[in-house]
């Protein structure tokens, strides 16, 4: 295997041709996809990796520099499309790996179908107009607490993100993974992705996108992923009854319909 592939740990499975990858996002690893992907390999090749920090992805190739802006996250896609030479694949990407695959799209058009994008948010802090969720002292507060108390952020916000307190595994799952990864990576990884402004690239985006927004989700509130389809021209916007921020974990079964009707070219508005 190759060196890029074995520093994500890129897994390839499924029995069709056209090319379907799974970007999981902040603290979680491909693991997080295992209730979606069986759905989709009797038709797709499927693509599973870990971002650099996550999973068993090799964290000694992070850098701090590479990694100071979404875009690293973005090239490293792109790396994985190269080596395994992936054209017209279908992006899947939840929470900020929505946006890495936003820039990646941008990048290179070429090599993408169609997005989608699940609980996006192209900026997090509210400005002017725009209502991306977070105060930015709410934000700096966050990262604070992150930055003397990795373990305990985990613990005290991982159930928040996943919501559904009626299924505590869930939550702790979440919380269990967060706990797992690298912390100082994590701690780098929620600096960029927290205080990235990605709302003047949606416009440059011509590859067809979904977009799948959870109900209740305080990372990715409603208006913002009604901005994201505003933003971005021919993409379609499905609200969905699953609350919280990971639908990929709690409602797997609403999350691969609304992706098949998309796949498909069915989806609703």
């Amino acid at each position: 295997m190759s060196a890029v592939l074995t520093r994500h740990n890129v897994k390839v499975l499924g029995q069709g041709e056209q090319p379907m990858i799974f970007a999981h996002g902040y603290g979680c690893d491909q693991n997080m996809w295992r209730f979606i992907t069986p759905a989709f390999q009797d038709r797709y090749r499927i693509i599973l990796f870990d971002h650099i920090g996550h999973g068993q992805s090799d964290a000694t190739a992070f850098d701090r520099t590479t990694y100071a802006s979404l875009k690293g996250y973005a090239d490293d896609v792109l790396a994985i499309c190269r080596e395994l030479n992936l054209e017209n694949a279908i992006f899947v990407g939840h929470s900020v790996s929505a946006m890495i695959g936003v820039l990646a799209a941008i990048e290179d058009p070429e090599r993408f179908d169609r997005l989608v994008l699940i609980g996006p948010s192209p900026h997090y802090i509210n400005d002017g107009d725009y209502v991306g969720g977070f105060k930015q002292e709410d934000i700096e507060g966050l990262l604070d607490f992150l930055d003397s108390n990795h373990l305990g952020w985990s613990s005290t916000m991982a159930p928040v993100i996943m919501s559904n307190p009626d299924r505590p595994e869930l939550g702790e799952e979440l919380t269990n993974s967060f706990c797992r990864t690298n912390p100082e990576i994590a701690k780098h990884f929620a600096r960029v992705t927290f205080l990235s402004d990605n709302r003047a690239d949606l416009p440059n985006v011509k590859t067809r996108a979904l977009i799948l927004q959870c109900s209740q989700d305080v990372i990715a509130p409603e208006v913002v992923g009604r901005y994201v389809h505003q933003s971005l021209p021919g993409s379609e916007f499905v609200l969905m009854k699953a609350t919280g921020h990971c639908p990929n974990l709690s409602a797997p079964e609403e999350t691969i319909a609304a992706m098949d009707a998309f796949l498909r070219g069915s989806a609703s508005n």
